[in-house]
């Protein structure tokens, strides 16, 4: 077998859930060629017997493996030499050994030797970047992202792909393995340097497969039976709901007291939500700024101010007890509205004007999380370049400008003002809207949706969206953005962060 064979290929690994009902030879071969029908370049096979049945029904290239538990070592995959050389004989083409830096039998190097005397290839099964640096200076062939998670604390759902781009700066020989689950999952790993992919459970374990989609149609469940407590904490206001899909079945509203922070805040939602306990299933946050792994950040103070990563899930999970979950309230919206509002389940591009600035995007069916989105911290179109485009267009601005010009209101009143014709409103709308349009306009060019809903306090506010259309710049009839009211309202942020919830509480 030649290494420029596997690049770019998918391996299938045939091993059967151990006891389990596939657990025979005649079930291993029968997965082997029906992966091999479907495209797979290789096989991962393990134990000697099975290597040995499948070698006889295929010349497709094999990479054996042994697992062992043992009393002396922690390292369970092909942890001795006589182990490697009778995967050798039985026909395995790569023979793939643990290479963790931990106490075990058998060297790495000296596993490297014995395999390489019988002309076989060799693949290093790697925990960490060190692992794998130290098997390529002992001359191991591929190194593979298999262990990554699996010696020791916390294990994620989710494929190391900064391991996978890691080693491929030390080798192009990346096996990437190790809970890839997804065709996207396996296409990434591809995009981030990977020479191949090994898919096992997704394809071959049944068992495992089967309970994924269990527990994701139990979720699912759950949440159609009992409710989501769904809050959206903004800058001006607080709310509060019990949600079931796009209904909103009760809600109340809580003024933010800016001057505390996210632990009073809290608190008042627990104290004003007593009554519900025990009618929901979980709780989920639609929360201005930056949500990372569960922590909440600001990403514009003058919005709300946030301590940095404070702990929002694991705080709203202790005090509520139930499961939290939270996200970008704009990006929740913007799923709302997709889902169930404007956004008709086509590409959608959501922007919502109120205190601040935010957004989300919906593409293919997916949200784009992080900090897609976030239009209000663009450079504004000012001179300067320098202050963030919400400075510059939204309530916060549309107040201050007012100010500026002698009039002591808020957003509210301006609008309020420009309604009754008064012309000095009428210009700080139409400058706010000005700008909006510009946004649009770009928007279309980056994202290309069928629509840009717009939500929030000001860009629902009366005529507002009309002078946003009416400003759109001049253009071709493909160019121009089809710019459409958010049917949700107020509460898109709380039934989009529900509906996302419920495929993780």
């Amino acid at each position: 077998m030649q290494i420029e064979q596997l690049r770019n290929r998918l391996i299938v690994s045939c091993q059967p859930v151990p006891g389990g009902p596939m657990d025979s030879a005649e079930m291993v071969v029968g997965f082997a060629l029906a992966a091999l029908a479907g495209g797979a370049a290789a096989l991962r096979i393990e134990s000697i017997p099975y290597v040995a049945a499948v070698r006889a029904a295929t010349d497709a290239p094999i990479i054996g493996i042994v697992k062992q538990d043992r009393d002396d070592t922690a390292v369970r995959i092909t942890p001795l030499i006589e182990q490697a050389l009778a995967l050798a004989d039985a026909g395995a083409d790569v023979i793939a050994f643990d290479a963790t830096r931990r106490s075990r039998p058998a060297s790495v190097p000296d596993l490297i030797a014995a395999i390489k005397g019988r002309g076989k290839l060799t693949m290093a099964d790697c925990a960490d970047l060190e692992d794998a640096r130290e098997a390529l200076a002992a001359g191991v062939d591929f190194v593979g992202s298999t262990l990554s998670g699996y010696t020791g604390g916390p294990e994620s759902d989710e494929p190391d792909f900064p391991l996978i781009a890691s080693m491929r700066a030390l080798t192009p020989h990346v096996i990437a393995e190790g809970r890839i689950r997804t065709t996207e999952q396996a296409a990434e790993a591809i995009r981030r340097g990977a020479w191949s992919v090994v898919v096992g459970s997704a394809i071959t374990r049944t068992e495992h497969a089967t309970e994924w989609f269990r527990a994701a149609v139990d979720r699912a469940a759950r949440s159609i039976d009992r409710p989501v407590l769904a809050i959206d904490i903004g800058g001006t206001k607080i709310l509060a709901a019990l949600t079931r899909g796009a209904e909103i079945v009760s809600e109340v509203t809580i003024a933010t007291d800016r001057a505390h922070g996210p632990d009073s805040w809290i608190a008042a939602i627990a104290e004003r939500t007593r009554d519900w306990r025990g009618q929901y299933a979980g709780i989920a946050a639609a929360v201005t700024g930056l949500v990372t792994g569960g922590s909440w950040s600001a990403l514009n103070p003058a919005t709300l101010g946030i301590p940095d990563d404070y702990p929002l899930v694991d705080r709203l999970a202790a005090a509520f007890d139930v499961p939290a979950f939270a996200a970008n309230d704009a990006q929740a919206a913007a799923w709302g509205e997709y889902r169930y509002g404007a956004g008709g389940n086509e590409d959608t591009v959501f922007l919502t004007i109120s205190t601040g600035i935010g957004g989300g995007v919906v593409l293919g069916g997916r949200p784009l999380l992080g900090l897609a989105g976030h239009f209000g911290l663009l450079r504004s179109p000012s001179a300067d370049r320098v202050s963030p485009f919400e400075n510059e267009v939204s309530g916060r601005w549309i107040a201050a400008e007012a100010l500026r010009l002698g009039h002591a209101v808020d957003a509210q009143g301006v609008f309020a003002a420009a309604m009754e014709g008064a012309p000095w409103a009428i210009g700080i709308v139409t400058a706010s809207a000005a700008k909006v349009a510009l946004l649009c306009q770009d928007l279309q060019l980056a994202f290309d949706p069928r629509r840009i809903v717009v939500g929030g306090g000001i860009g629902l506010a009366p005529g507002y969206l009309d002078r946003v259309r009416d400003l759109l710049p001049a253009s071709r009839p493909r160019l121009r953005p089809m710019v459409v009211s958010a049917k949700l309202g107020i509460h898109a942020g709380l039934i989009g962060v529900a509906d996302l919830a419920s495929t993780s509480l």
